[in-house]
């Protein structure tokens, strides 16, 4: 089944894991949705600046920014309602992982490239 999937912290750069994850995505028939502050574009694809701008409603947003980073974010993701977060290594944050189960949203701590290609995503 299509899911929309928040890519927070996209990156136009062909060997980092957040772009891996978009191509990886459309193969496998998902909706990437890109979000960084930074860029206008990747690969063709309209990145949102902010969560804040994403389009609703969202399956699944993957995590590609440390936790300094979204600890300051931790309202907006509440605020995007997904169905679930998967914090890929090195994204762990356990604050805002506990107030997101607690609203139950679903919390996966692995990799989004390893969940595709094994077929647990």
């Amino acid at each position: 089944m299509a899911e929309r999937v928040v890519i927070l912290g996209a990156s136009d750069k062909p060997d980092r894991f957040a772009y891996k994850a978009m191509v990886m995505l459309k193969q496998y028939g998902h909706e990437p949705i890109l979000v960084n502050p930074t860029l206008k574009e990747i690969a063709g694809h309209t990145v949102h600046p902010d969560l804040d701008l994403v389009p609703r409603p969202v399956d699944t947003l993957t995590m590609y920014v440390n936790p300094r980073i979204s600890v300051t974010m931790k309202n907006k993701i509440i605020a995007l309602k997904p169905k679930r977060v998967i914090f890929n290594p090195g994204t762990e944050n356990p604050a805002i992982a506990f107030d997101l189960k607690k609203l139950g949203i679903d919390i996966i701590h692995a990799c989004t490239l390893v969940m595709l290609s094994t077929g647990e995503f």
